[in-house]
């Protein structure tokens, strides 16, 4: 059960530099709430990954199923068809269709054609099985493992909009980093929405993990003292919520690059990861997001939700592409449901498979 209590402006005895008051000109002087984690035995290293690997058949199935929107209007261009510039055509217009961007659909295309040419290839299947190889090496510069031992603690900024799912990923990341064997803290850096504190408190109920919160004020001030906290405790990774906000919100962005550079007074390499939740629905908006946070705070990864029941799962390729002026940034993790198991690392093989699907 969680309890709250009001932290102590005194330096933790056991660890004097790491929570002593700091001087920042940058953070409002407040006082932090804390919900301190029960103290549980980690699960063992080995049977995470026995745990991690048992739902890999169901997951490749739920991604397939999220993604047959967009499977359905690609894959279902090669059943009984010629093997001519008609084909190339309304795959143009499918991938054009599934938000892939003019840049990688004329790049798919171009090397498509130039393979069917070279060799001679007459059978549509075939074709699709080209392309879907074609289409894992146009992803693949965006499949990156997340490296959870690089720091600790490890600070994990999240960003995003309201609405694409950003502080469940939190919860479902979370629990998959306790389940890697990783201690977890949270930071409720959404101050100005009462529900948002809530929904993350809830979550690290779920996972019996700290949350730092505070009742209004400033998220920097939050972030501050979660990083703090995290290093006096020797926890593995700090993850810092903040407020959902359209990259047209400039003051709202400068909230934002203040919490980042706030954080970096706390710990000089931090945040280690800078994380930006996308609505898999969005399309081609999704591109305008990425373009805009990655400017303000300097992204290192994406986590995409949503892309069950979705028909722009093209959009990837649109990423990759470095269509409208967006670098080819990461993507860590793809969510294609609610449940704790339903969001996943990201594998260009296993997304372009499923995106071919019939």
């Amino acid at each position: 059960m969680l309890s709250f209590f009001k932290k102590k402006p005194a330096p933790d005895a056991a660890a004097p530099d790491a929570t002593a008051p700091v001087e920042n000109p940058d953070v409002q002087s407040s006082l932090v709430e804390t919900a301190p984690a029960v103290e549980s035995a980690p699960e063992p290293v080995v049977e995470a990954r026995a745990v991690a690997e048992a739902p890999r058949t169901s997951w490749l199935g739920r991604l397939k199923k999220g993604l047959s929107r967009t499977g359905q209007s690609l894959g279902g261009l090669f059943v009984g068809v010629k093997v001519d510039e008609n084909l190339f055509e309304e795959l143009e217009s499918a991938l054009i269709m599934a938000d892939a961007g003019v840049e990688a659909t004329q790049q798919l295309l171009d090397a498509l054609r130039a393979r069917v040419k070279k060799e001679r290839i007459e059978d549509a299947a075939q074709v699709k099985t080209a392309l879907r190889e074609l289409l894992t090496q146009h992803l693949r510069p965006l499949e990156k493992a997340f490296d959870l031992k690089q720091a600790q603690p490890l600070v994990v900024m999240m960003t995003g909009v309201n609405g694409a799912g950003k502080t469940t990923s939190i919860g479902k990341l979370a629990h998959d980093f306790q389940r890697q064997g990783a201690s977890v803290l949270l930071a409720a850096g959404d101050t100005f929405r009462a529900a948002a504190r809530e929904q993350l408190v809830e979550w690290g109920s779920r996972n019996n993990v700290a949350v730092i919160a505070q009742d209004g004020g400033d998220p920097a001030a939050v972030a501050f003292d979660a990083v703090n906290a995290g290093r006096a405790r020797g926890t593995g990774v700090v993850m810092v919520d903040t407020a959902g906000r359209l990259p047209t919100q400039l003051h709202l962005m400068e909230e934002l690059k203040k919490i980042r550079r706030v954080i970096g007074k706390a710990d000089a390499a931090a945040p280690h990861e800078v994380l930006l939740v996308v609505d898999g629905n969005t399309g081609q908006n999704a591109l305008a997001q990425i373009r805009a946070f990655d400017a303000a705070v300097g992204l290192t990864g994406l986590v995409v939700t949503k892309l069950d029941g979705t028909a722009k799962g093209g959009t990837l390729a649109a990423v990759a592409a470095g269509s409208q002026g967006v670098r080819p940034v990461p993507v860590y993790w793809i969510g294609v449901g609610e449940g704790m198991e339903d969001l996943q690392p990201f594998v260009a093989a296993e997304f372009a498979a499923a995106l071919l699907a019939d």
